[in-house]
């Protein structure tokens, strides 16, 4: 989600600045463009002022050469010349400007042949004048006497002005449509960018939002964490009490059995009689001392020994043979206690003693593991030789 967020906000840094670097592109260019637009406002009124200036020198030459033909004033003769000198100055400035303009400069050509034509004139009267006094000037004067040439020149120049002014209107046209669409421009660029830095807000509120509703999620798993965490602990407390208690009873219970067992094994290790602890398979796994006293074997002689090579049952009353199954061993298979039997038992030296034979079965649960096996000295029967 980090991530997610993190592009899409990048995306639309992106899209804000190509909307900004698309504005300032087309408002730069507009600009551009309305300065050229300005410079040939200035250029059109540059032409415009010339030519009225031009216009107006042409007027000044002509009233300065009329007045030095009927004055025939020096003064006014070289206020004549002085205009003629602005007017070819106003002229080539005209010219100037025009020069990259086709139908301009073909109209100031066509001016400039006019100009030429009059300014050759007046120099001619001047010269008459100067020459041959006013009545020299009359017949060069009678060939003017309507003015054509300078109406000529004045239609020339208003043509002109004319085109001038079409071309400035064309101009300013030009210029308020570029100062409208950089308007438009900036104006759309910015709502733009307003709407792309809103989808950014909404972005990053909604990554917060999500954000938060993840920590909220976080903060109740933690606190159901923490909950099961402690009942989890005040079931292990309570379970480790418990075990505690049970190793404590085990304990005692262990204790008691040892001291049960101890006691027991006082008991049997006092008593006279002698006892046989037999495993299953009806071999010796214990003796009491009294065993070792009566028999003269060691413990270790006796243990993981056969009981038939120390103890046989005596035949009962009525059996002449030995029965074909030791009696001993079938009723310890069968479970079966055998009490107070006559019995034989030969010590270490080979002596047999009549003795009365008891079996008790040793169980585990149901199932017989082994027996106790006691014996009891017949008093009428005294140990006798082999």
């Amino acid at each position: 989600m980090k991530d997610n967020t993190i592009r899409r906000v990048l995306a639309f840094f992106l899209l804000i600045s190509a909307v900004l670097v698309a504005v300032a592109f087309v408002a730069v260019r507009n600009i551009n463009r309305s300065a050229a637009s300005s410079d040939w406002v200035n250029h059109t009124h540059a032409v415009i002022l010339e030519a009225e200036a031009l216009l107006s020198g042409l007027n000044a030459g002509d009233g300065a050469m009329r007045t030095t033909v009927m004055t025939g004033d020096a003064r006014d003769q070289a206020a004549c010349r002085e205009a003629l000198g602005s007017i070819a100055e106003h002229l080539e400035v005209t010219k100037a400007l025009t020069r990259n303009e086709t139908a301009q400069s073909q109209q100031v050509h066509d001016l400039e042949s006019l100009v030429n034509r009059r300014i050759d004139f007046i120099r001619q009267v001047l010269a008459a004048r100067q020459s041959g006094g006013q009545e020299a000037t009359r017949p060069l004067l009678a060939t003017d006497a309507g003015g054509e040439t300078m109406r000529e020149i004045q239609r020339a120049v208003e043509k002109l002005k004319d085109d001038e002014m079409t071309l400035l209107a064309e101009r300013d046209t030009a210029s308020f449509a570029q100062a409208q669409t950089t308007r438009w421009t900036v104006w759309l660029g910015v709502a733009l960018d307003v709407l792309l830095l809103g989808g950014v807000a909404w972005l990053l509120r909604d990554d917060i939002a999500a954000r938060r509703r993840v920590a909220a999620t976080l903060h109740d798993a933690n606190v159901l964490l923490e909950a099961r965490v402690q009942e989890r602990t005040a079931e292990l407390a309570a379970a480790n009490s418990r075990l505690s208690t049970e190793n404590l009873e085990r304990q005692w219970a262990n204790q008691a059995l040892e001291h049960q067992l101890r006691y027991n094994q006082l008991i049997v290790n006092s008593i006279n009689d002698l006892v046989f602890v037999l495993t299953k398979a009806m071999n010796v796994s214990r003796v009491n001392p009294a065993v070792v006293r009566l028999t003269g074997f060691e413990p270790a002689d006796l243990v993981s020994q056969p009981l038939s090579r120390f103890v046989r049952l005596a035949p009962g009353n009525g059996e002449t043979e030995e029965p074909m199954l030791d009696p001993i061993q079938q009723a310890l298979k069968e479970g079966r206690d055998l009490r107070d039997r006559p019995a034989v038992m030969e010590d270490k030296r080979g002596r047999k003693t009549a003795v009365r034979f008891t079996l008790f079965p040793l169980r585990d649960g149901d199932k017989v593991v082994g027996g106790v096996a006691t014996l009891q000295l017949a008093p009428s029967s005294p140990a006798s030789p082999r």
